[in-house]
């Protein structure tokens, strides 16, 4: 916008100040426009409208000394833009070495603030001044029109948009060439540019556009008052601020005030939310389902009707847990609860309500009437097929895959563990079991154990140990290379698979599986026929094809470790100890059961005789473990398992080590 020291200084317009007005004092005024009026029109009155605020007047033919009715019209125009905010009066004369206002006029000007200006210049030079007041006005309106178009686009999809704020700050600073301050009195909302609030700090906290440093023109502006809120926008520029600086402001700071309403009850209704989460999960910790039900049920129906649940617990950073929590919330919305354990800083609890289906309760694999038929080819055990894939629990995608990738996005400072499927009223227990999980999960790849039943125990084993043991187990087999190449699909295959089938899927004749069974047995010193050294076996196999060997594993000097030592690492003890945890509540002795049932390779009449119960009862025992433990007893790993979590947790059942020598807990 021009201003009058602008007009002034303009050599073909020959406008000055008249004599005795301070030109210093009405120099910066803008000029929005301007009105001309004839001698004639102002006798009659005119201008009988209001006039714009900021327009210049132009008087014309007026007498070189003013009296009479001129004098009075003129007294009383001055009045006119006094109201109306004008920016000042030119009269257009002659020079002459008298001032064209008498004294009256001269004092009238200074009393209403409305400065008195001479032009000596031709009409038609102000004529194109006119013309460009109006081309200035036009590209004005534009690009306040634009501005705030501009400003409308800045509006968030979401009013609880969390950069929302920084985004319209920044887009103010590149609109007015300002520096812009959002704050709030304990913290500082959004900042354009970064330093902004060095600059602003002072005014803010003074609550003075005084305060900022002295070549600043500065503006605090309070957001939604009405509201009682104490967020505030300041600006500050060395350049003055004209009237649509002014309104553009006071626009933005509306939209200010909207989202900062917002954020305020959004953070409200986020409080009120996670404390009725948080109290649902500690009143679900004690059993109390119905009153949790009852909490929930505004919130989100239905989300705890089920009657089970599992409880997944992350391990993150104390000062990442908040952003973490929120992200977990925001992948599991409407299917679990997510709260910050109050308990711990840097643990998250999310539990899953799961609804299982009718089916699932009976859920398992039967065992074998006698899981070892001797009587297959040269008395070497026939082990049917099978997977502990068939135990996997409900619930093992969706909920939980999300909360992985949410843990994988974290970083390795970040782990996952999670229980089983548990009744509602016993979600403290499963809390145990996830707490316990985490012991373990920091010896995963991943992070990650999903409860011990679905934790790979091989991964759990000190990976140097177990590689130098079962290296020293298998040591006859890898000193030929061809035999080792032979030996370890050949071997891997038939300990896992009936001889028949393996064959089948080596393209092998069935008596060429069995020789080379032999072989191995006859190099290793053990007997295939027995539980345990099928398993050793099968362990050490497992570690050496297809597990990653540690760097140095296999030059360490001393002697190997033995299997029980291997088994006694904390983290094994707590997977073993959390897989038979429901199993020791049955009212059945389901785990002296399979301790006898092991000790008798897994026959089940000999087992039958020695505990005084008959076959079917001891078959029944055996499925009800399976489910406990989510393990196929037909698969080698179900019986791995099996075995090496009683070893640790009843110290009543033997483990085979190198050569066949069993090795009986300690």
């Amino acid at each position: 916008m021009l201003t009058l020291g602008a007009l002034v200084g303009r050599a073909e317009l020959e406008l000055a100040f008249a004599g005795g007005i301070d030109a210093a004092r009405y120099e910066p005024a803008g000029v929005a426009g301007l009105t001309t009026l004839t001698l004639a029109q102002l006798l009659e009155g005119e201008p009988q409208r209001r006039l714009e605020p900021g327009s210049l007047v132009l008087v014309t033919g007026l007498p070189f000394r003013l009296r009479g009715h001129a004098e009075v019209a003129l007294e009383t125009l001055l009045e006119q833009l006094a109201l109306d905010r004008c920016a000042g009066l030119v009269v257009n004369a002659t020079p002459a070495p008298h001032q064209p206002f008498p004294q009256a006029i001269r004092d009238l000007s200074s009393a209403l603030a409305v400065p008195l200006l001479v032009t000596t210049a031709p009409l038609r030079e102000w004529v194109r001044t006119r013309h460009r007041f109006q081309e200035s006005r036009l590209s004005g309106a534009e690009r306040r029109a634009a501005q705030l178009a501009t400003l409308v686009q800045q509006m968030p999809t979401q009013l609880a948009d969390p950069r929302a704020m920084q985004r319209i700050a920044d887009w103010l600073a590149r609109a007015l060439h300002v520096q812009v301050l959002v704050s709030e009195p304990q913290r500082v909302l959004a900042a354009s540019p970064a330093t902004a609030a060095e600059t602003l700090a002072p005014a803010i906290i003074h609550r003075s556009v005084g305060a900022a440093t002295p070549e600043q023109h500065t503006r605090l502006i309070t957001l939604a008052p009405a509201h009682g809120a104490d967020t505030v926008l300041a600006v500050a520029r060395t350049a003055p601020f004209d009237d649509a600086d002014v309104r553009l402001l006071g626009q933005t700071a509306k939209l200010l005030g909207l989202l900062d309403q917002a954020r305020r009850e959004y953070r409200a209704a986020a409080d009120a939310s996670r404390a009725a989460r948080r109290a649902a999960v500690e009143l679900l910790l004690d059993a109390e389902v119905d009153k949790a039900r009852r909490v929930m049920a505004p919130q989100a129906p239905g989300l705890l009707e089920p009657e089970t649940a599992r409880v997944f617990v992350i391990e993150t950073p104390r000062t990442h847990r908040d952003a973490a929590a929120r992200r977990c919330e925001a992948v599991t919305a409407g299917r679990a609860l997510v709260i910050a354990d109050p308990r711990a800083e840097r643990r998250i609890l999310v539990v899953q309500p799961i609804q299982v289906p009718a089916r699932a309760a009976g859920r398992g694999s039967a065992v074998a009437s006698d899981a070892y038929d001797t009587s297959g080819a040269g008395g070497t055990a026939a082990l049917p097929g099978g997977s502990a894939g068939a135990f996997e629990l409900p619930g093992t995608s969706g909920v939980p895959a999300e909360l992985a990738r949410v843990v994988a996005a974290l970083g390795a400072d970040a782990t996952l563990s999670g229980s089983g499927i548990y009744s509602m009223s016993l979600l403290a227990d499963a809390l145990k079991e996830a707490v316990a999980a985490q012991r373990f999960a920091l010896h995963q790849p991943d992070a990650l154990a999903l409860s011990a039943h679905h934790t790979d125990l091989v991964g759990l084993l000190p990976p140097r140990d177990a590689q130098r043991w079962a290296r020293n187990l298998l040591d006859p087999l890898m000193r030929h290379e061809t035999q080792w190449e032979q030996m370890r699909e050949t071997l891997a295959s038939a300990l896992a698979h009936p001889y028949t089938v393996a064959a089948r899927r080596l393209h092998l004749h069935r008596n060429t599986v069995t020789r080379r069974v032999t072989r191995a047995a006859e190099a290793l010193d053990v007997d295939f026929g027995t539980v345990a050294d099928r398993i050793a076996v099968g362990l050490a196999l497992e570690l050496v094809t297809q597990r990653e060997h540690p760097a140095g594993s296999a030059t360490l000097d001393g002697a190997p470790p033995t299997l029980p030592a291997l088994l006694a690492a904390p983290q094994v003890l707590a997977w073993a100890d959390t897989l038979l945890h429901t199993a020791r509540g049955d009212r059945r002795d389901l785990l002296t059961t399979a301790t006898v049932w092991l000790t008798h390779d897994a026959h089940i009449e000999p087992t039958a005789r020695a505990l005084g119960l008959s076959e079917a009862t001891v078959r029944s025992h055996l499925r009800a473990l399976e489910r406990h433990m989510a393990r196929d007893f037909s698969s080698l790993n179900g019986l791995r398992d099996l075995q090496f979590s009683l070893h640790v947790v009843t110290g009543d059942l033997d483990v085979a080590d190198s050569r066949g020598v069993l090795c009986p807990a300690t």
